[in-house]
């Protein structure tokens, strides 16, 4: 990642915190006025964007730091550390929103100046659409997985917030108490639905999952379009660890080639698929073409054909 694309990512991970604690303090004062228990819910869940935010943020800044003895190949992957941990965090919301749920649906109370409430509500929930639209957009744009996680939570909390505002207007309007301590359940069974994503996903990004397969695709043909005087590419393979991605591979060449001419190869190649992977790390084995090929192969196309 660029150091003007960094930037980018920590202003914008900065500007969260400020952010989650404005729209939790919005969802509070609609549950203060109304004594709503699915309008509580829906505060707890902003309260883990609030330490989601700070988490990532911290994450960020030290994935962007550069390589050093001790980690060579970058700080990358604190990011899926990040979005782990902010898993965890949304699972624990779900069940503090249970335990107040339940004593609720056993004995529902009417809300108080519910029009007022849910107004609140409804502004904060506009604020969080506004923005999970924008850190998903920049999590993808700058392959920062604790950005899209941040984003995938926030977008969660917006969808608990429509489905919280529309229940309670049937509670209002239908009269049943029971409603609001239900839909409280409801919106924790979504949340723990969401930490599972957010965790699955970061936790493959710890296991070195490869690129997606479009990218797969472009890097090898990237490869194939480029390594003429080579004859061929095998055991390719390829990793993601936050913004960075990996790619090795070895390149078969003539027994009889010069080193100079296949350096000249390995720096063609590098250069193709930096072109459609930008900053990728990749490391080239040149063996002779006596090696036995073996993994993910290339064919390198030839003059002409």
């Amino acid at each position: 990642m660029a150091n003007t694309d960094s930037n980018t990512v920590k202003r914008l991970a900065l500007w969260g915190i400020p952010l989650a604690f404005g729209v939790m303090g919005l969802k509070l004062v609609a549950w203060w006025v109304t004594g709503s228990v699915a309008l509580l819910s829906d505060g707890l869940e902003s309260s883990v964007n609030v330490v989601a935010a700070i988490v990532a943020f911290a994450a960020i800044t030290y994935a962007a730091k550069p390589a050093d003895k001790t980690h060579p190949f970058g700080h990358h992957k604190a990011e899926y550390l990040s979005a782990v941990l902010e898993g965890v965090l949304i699972v624990v919301a779900a069940l503090l929103i249970v335990v107040e749920a339940v004593p609720a649906v056993l004995a529902p109370t009417s809300m108080e100046a519910p029009v007022l409430g849910l107004a609140i509500n409804f502004a904060a929930g506009v604020i969080n659409a506004v923005w999970a639209w924008a850190l998903i957009r920049a999590g993808r744009r700058y392959r920062s997985p604790a950005l899209a996680a941040d984003g995938q939570h926030i977008l969660s909390d917006v969808v608990t917030s429509i489905g919280v505002l529309v229940g309670l207007v049937l509670a209002i309007v239908t009269g049943y108490a029971v409603l609001d301590p239900l839909l409280a359940i409801l919106v924790a069974l979504n949340i723990l639905y969401q930490g599972w994503k957010v965790i699955a996903h970061s936790v493959d990004g710890l296991m070195d999952h490869a690129v997606e397969p479009e990218e797969a695709e472009a890097i090898q043909a990237a490869i194939a379009e480029n390594g003429a005087g080579s004859l061929g590419v095998h055991d390719l393979k390829t990793r993601r660890a936050g913004a960075a991605t990996f790619v090795d591979f070895h390149l078969v060449v003539p027994a009889a080639m010069p080193v100079g001419q296949a350096h000249d190869i390995c720096d063609r190649l590098e250069d193709a698929i930096r072109a459609v992977q930008p900053g990728a790390q990749i490391a080239i084995h040149v063996e002779p073409e006596t090696e036995k090929a073996h993994g993910v192969r290339v064919r390198i196309e030839r003059a002409g054909s």
